[in-house]
């Protein structure tokens, strides 16, 4: 992997596996992102509004971090390997079912694309945080505590 210059203090070995753990980070969120929007556009049942609002924001804050991520990755030297296509090919989430259209379904769904891209990105704080990359691994906490948060309302659609 070739890296451009930067005078950032990091080895250029370090910045190799750095970027390549935020590049699969990239990838599954903006898979975790499309997941999102997939659940929005199709949507049915009773809690239509609500949910097709619900999986709107997840996409649209998920979007944000897609963004943070990609940063990172040119800060320290990387491409930011975000196409639609690169995603596709690389992310490590499950495939989102196309078949469903029940609310209830969806928020299965959805809650365990969260799930799996939250536990991915815990990993990740630590292992940057090994790497000597304390920024990096504070990006990872702050995606991880969003991440929570929009599991959070989404799964609250199955408690009671």
């Amino acid at each position: 992997m070739e890296l451009h210059n930067t005078k950032i203090d990091l080895a250029k070995g370090k910045r190799e596996k750095l970027v390549a753990i935020l590049n699969q980070s990239l990838a599954d969120a903006a898979d975790l992102r499309s997941q999102a929007k997939q659940a929005h556009w199709n949507v049915k049942g009773p809690n239509f509004i609500a949910l097709h609002e619900l999986f709107d924001r997840v996409a649209t804050e998920v979007d944000v971090h897609v963004d943070d991520l990609a940063e990172r990755i040119t800060t320290l030297g990387g491409v930011a390997m975000g196409t639609v296509r690169l995603a596709a090919a690389n992310s490590s989430l499950s495939e989102y079912p196309h078949e469903i259209t029940d609310g209830t379904a969806h928020v299965d769904a959805l809650s365990s694309a969260l799930a799996d891209f939250g536990k991915k990105v815990r990993k990740n704080i630590d292992v940057t945080d090994e790497l000597g990359d304390k920024d990096t691994s504070d990006l990872f906490t702050g995606v991880s505590r969003g991440i929570d948060k929009l599991l959070w309302f989404v799964e609250a659609h199955h408690q009671a």
